[in-house]
Order: structure tokens, then sequence, then C-alpha cells
């Protein structure tokens, strides 16, 4: 894989289109690499979940809504009825985000 310029390109002469697609070129190799392997997964969505609830947890911290992994898991369905408010709003942001999906 080339070496490509840290970002922000402050000259964009110097980062040559090659590069540019034999990079893109390998990402979509690995991607495809990861679909198959998800595929070969036998509950493929529970990866998928895990994202969106990683993704859900980062961004709501962005407003100060704070809350653990482990509490997130521990509100799935079937479990504590009660979570707490921020735990609640994550699984609600999860819920939006697959809504939107």
């Amino acid at each position: 894989m080339p070496d490509l310029p840290p970002l922000p390109l402050t000259d964009v002469s110097d980062l040559e289109a090659r590069d540019v697609w034999r990079a893109l070129a390998d990402a979509h190799r690995a991607l495809g690499e990861l679909k198959g392997l998800c595929a070969s997964l036998p509950n493929p969505p529970i990866l998928i979940d895990t994202l969106s609830i990683q993704e859900a947890k980062d961004s709501s911290e962005i407003e100060n809504i704070i809350t653990t992994h482990d509490e997130l898991y521990r509100t799935g369905p079937g479990s504590d009825p009660s979570p707490s408010p921020a735990a609640k709003e994550v699984k609600d942001y999860v819920s939006a985000m697959k809504i939107g999906m």
C-alpha cells in the first residue's frame, strides 16, 4: 500500500491519482473480505447491532449522555426493565438508526 500524506492535504499535486485508485482498490478488497466473513457468522445481524450500539454510545457522549457497554447490554430484551435515563437514551438512538436504515 502506498504511503499517503497525512490529512489535511496542503499540496494536492503531490498526490497522484494512481495512488488514490490503488488505495481505493485495497479498501474495496478488504470490505469484500469483511462481507464474506460476516456472511459466515451464524447470526450476521449481531455484528451490525453491536456496531450500532457502539456508534450510539459514542455519539451520545458528545451530548454528555454517558453510559457503559455493560449497562447497555443489560438493558436488552428480557433483561432490566428499568434502565438508567442515559442507557434508555442510547437505546432510543439505536432504535432510531434502525428505523432510518
